[in-house]
């Protein structure tokens, strides 16, 4: 049977998962209200 205190001490997050969570949050992102004001915009015009 596993021992689920053990292995979260020896549970190592990957770096990948790091590396993208920081590119994410550096990155200005379009959201679905930024699409959808585009849209509108477009549509005035």
């Amino acid at each position: 049977m596993l021992d689920f205190e053990e292995e979260l001490k020896k549970f190592k997050p990957s770096l990948e998962v790091e590396d993208i969570e920081d590119a994410v949050y550096q990155e200005e992102m379009t959201d679905v209200m930024d699409l959808l004001n585009k849209v509108m915009d477009q549509q005035k015009n």
